[in-house]
C-alpha cells in the first residue's frame, strides 16, 4: 500500500486504534497491544537492518529513505519522511518502551480507553522521530502533548487533576514558543525570491536565515523543546506529571516523550540556526548546568520514589542538552546515547515503582523496608535499575555519561570547564540517593508485617522488566555499535553546518 516503509510507523499505531475500537473484553485489548507492539519492535529492527545495509554499501545521503507527499500546496506542506542513525536510535527506544509498557499495563482500569490514548500518544512520537517536515513534526508533537492530560487525569493517582492542568499548560505554553520560532523559521528559509519550505533538508541547504533573524529565533526554538526537555526553570511540571501518572505513561512520558525535546533542540534549534547556538549556547548552558546539578539535589530530599525518579529524570535530561550545547562531536554522540540509557533506565524505573506500589499503596519510602526478601525479583531490578542510573561500568549510564564527560571537557576555555566540572559532581549526587533509596527500601527491618505477604513479580511483569534490563545491558555492553549507527551521519548532517569538521 506505502513504498516507503517508514510511513508505517504511523500506519500501524492507527490500526492498532481501529482495532482498539472493536474490542469487546480485556483480552482482545491486551491482544491488539501486544501484537501491535511487536509489529513496531519487527518494523524497528527492519528499518535499522536496511538503514545499516544502505550505510555499508557507501550511501552518504544525510537522510534515507526520504519521502514526501503534498498535503498543503499554498503553504508548501509535506508529509514529508526521513531519518538518520539518531531517528532509528530514537524508533528503536520508543518501541520497546511501548512494548514494556503494554504488559506494565496488563491490569489497568477502563483499560479499552486508556491503550486509545496511549497508542494515540505513541502515534505522536512516531510520526515526530520520522518528520523532517517542520510543520508536520509540530503537528506530531502536539499529538503526543494533547493525550497525557486525560491520562493523567483520568487515570492517575494523587492530586491528578492539579498535576494535569499544570503539565499541559506549560506544555503548552512552550509549543506556542516553539510555533512562533517555527513560523519565523519558515519565512526565512529561502534565498530571495525562492520557494518557502518547512523541510528540514531544504532549508539547511539554502542556508538563508541571516545572523540576526537566528539570534531572534533560536531562543524561541530552544526554549520551546527545552520545556519538554525539563531545562530549569522550565521543569517543574515534570516531578508533578510524573508522580500522578500512571505506571505505562510514567514510561512512555519519561522514556520518550521527554526525549522529543533533546532531539528537537538538536535537530532544529542546533541543525538549522548554527551560529546562533555557537553564540548563545553559554545561555543555556547555564540553565541546563543548573538542571543537572538541582534535579540530582532535589531527588535528595524526597521520599517519594515517583518524585526521586522524576527529580532524578530532570538532572538526566539536563545533561543531554547540556551535551548538545558543547557542539563538538563526542560530547553530542554522548547526549544521544543518553537519551537511549535514561529513556530505558527511566522506564525501568517507573515499572518497577508501579509495581511496588500496586503490591504496598505506598510510595514512601519510609513505610517500607525489607523489599529484598518479600519480593527479591523486583527488589534485584531496582538494583540494576540504580547501578545504571548511577554510572555502573556494564550498562548504559557509564557508556553515555562518560561520552559527555569526555566531549564537555574537550573545551579548553575556564567556562566550559567549571560547567563540566560541575556536571561530573552529579555523579556522586545521584549516587547518595539511589544508594539511600536501596537502603531504605529493599534492606533492613521489614516495615509493616502485612507485607510479608506480598507476592513477587508475575510474568507479564518479569517480561516487562527483562526487556528493558537487557536493552539497557546491551547499549553498556556494545557501545561501538550503538556509536557506529548515530556516527553514519553524525558529520555530514550536523557538523558539516556547524563548521567543525
Amino acid at each position: 500500500m506505502f513504498s516507503n516503509i517508514l510511513i508505517y510507523f504511523v500506519v500501524i499505531p492507527l490500526v492498532m486504534l481501529g482495532g482498539l475500537a472493536l474490542c469487546q473484553n480485556i483480552r482482545q485489548i491486551r491482544a491488539v497491544a501486544v501484537t501491535g507492539s511487536l509489529a513496531l519492535i519487527g518494523l524497528s529492527a527492519w528499518v535499522l537492518a536496511e538503514y545499516l545495509e544502505l550505510r555499508g554499501a557507501g550511501n552518504e545521503d544525510p537522510m534515507l529513505f526520504v519521502d514526501s507527499w503534498t498535503w498543503f500546496a499554498p503553504l508548501n506542506i509535506h508529509l514529508a519522511v526521513g531519518v538518520d542513525g539518531i531517528s532509528v536510535a530514537m524508533l528503536i527506544l520508543s518501541s520497546i518502551i511501548v512494548f514494556a509498557g503494554s504488559f506494565a499495563s496488563w491490569e489497568i482500569k477502563q483499560a479499552k480507553e486508556f491503550f486509545l490514548w496511549l497508542i494515540l500518544l505513541s502515534t505522536g512520537v512516531f510520526g515526530f522521530f520520522i518528520s523532517i517536515d517542520l510543520f508536520t513534526m509540530f503537528m506530531f508533537y502536539e499529538v503526543a502533548l494533547i493525550p497525557m492530560y486525560l491520562l493523567i487525569g483520568v487515570w492517575g493517582s494523587g492530586n491528578k487533576n492539579y498535576s494535569a492542568m499544570k503539565l499541559t499548560l506549560m506544555l503548552m505554553g512552550g509549543s506556542a514558543f516553539l510555533m512562533l520560532g517555527l513560523i519565523g523559521i519558515y519565512y526565512h528559509s529561502a534565498p530571495e525570491g525562492g520557494q518557502l519550505t518547512w523541510n528540514i533538508l531544504e532549508i539547511a541547504n539554502n542556508d538563508a536565515i541571516d545572523h540576526s533573524w537566528q539570534t531572534f529565533l533560536f531562543p524561541m526554538t530552544f526554549v520551546g523543546f527545552g520545556v519538554l526537555g525539563a531545562m530549569f526553570p522550565f521543569h517543574t511540571w515534570s516531578p508533578d506529571g510524573h508522580a500522578s501518572a500512571p505506571t505505562a505513561v510514567s514510561m512512555l512520558h519519561a522514556g520518550v516523550l521527554m526525549k522529543l525535546g533533546g532531539y528537537g533542540c538538536f535537530r532544529v534549534a542546533i541543525y538549522l540556526m548554527p551560529q546562533a547556538a555557537h553564540e548563545l549556547s553559554w545561555i543555556f548552558l547555564i540553565l541546563t548546568g543548573i538542571s543537572v546539578v538541582y534535579g540530582a539535589f532535589c531527588a535528595c530530599v524526597k521520599t517519594d520514589l515517583k518524585y526521586i525518579n522524576a527529580y532524578s529524570s530532570v538532572s538526566h535530561c539536563g545533561l543531554v542538552l547540556f551535551a548538545i550545547l558543547m557542539l563538538n562531536e563526542t560530547a553530542m554522540t554522548g547526549a544521544i546515547m543518553q537519551m537511549l540509557s535514561h529513556g530505558l533506565m527511566t522506564a525501568l524505573f517507573f515499572a518497577l515503582i508501579g509495581m511496588i506500589y500496586g503490591r504496598t499503596h505506598t510510595r514512601e519510602i519510609t513505610q517500607m523496608g525489607g523489599m529484598m526478601q518479600i519480593m527479591p525479583y523486583l527488589s534485584v531490578c531496582y538494583v540494576i535499575a540504580g547501578m545504571a542510573s548511577l554510572g555502573l561500568p556494564g550498562l548504559s549510564g557509564f557508556v553515555s555519561e562518560m561520552t559527555i564527560f569526555v566531549g564537555s571537557f574537550q573545551h579548553a576555555d575556564m567556562f566550559h570547564r567549571v560547567f563540566t566540572i560541575a556536571a561530573c559532581c552529579s555523579i556522586v549526587i545521584t549516587a547518595v540517593y539511589i544508594l539511600r533509596v536501596v537502603g531504605k527500601l529493599l534492606f533492613g527491618p521489614v516495615y509493616d508485617e502485612h507485607h510479608l505477604s506480598l507476592t513477587d513479580a508475575t510474568w507479564w511483569e518479569r517480561l516487562s522488566t527483562v526487556t528493558l534490563i537487557v536493552s539497557v545491558a546491551a547499549i553498556g555492553c556494545f557501545p561501538n555499535f550503538f556509536n557506529h549507527l548515530i556516527n553514519f551521519t553524525f558529520k555530514p548532517a550536523i557538523f558539516a553546518v556547524l563548521g567543525l569538521n
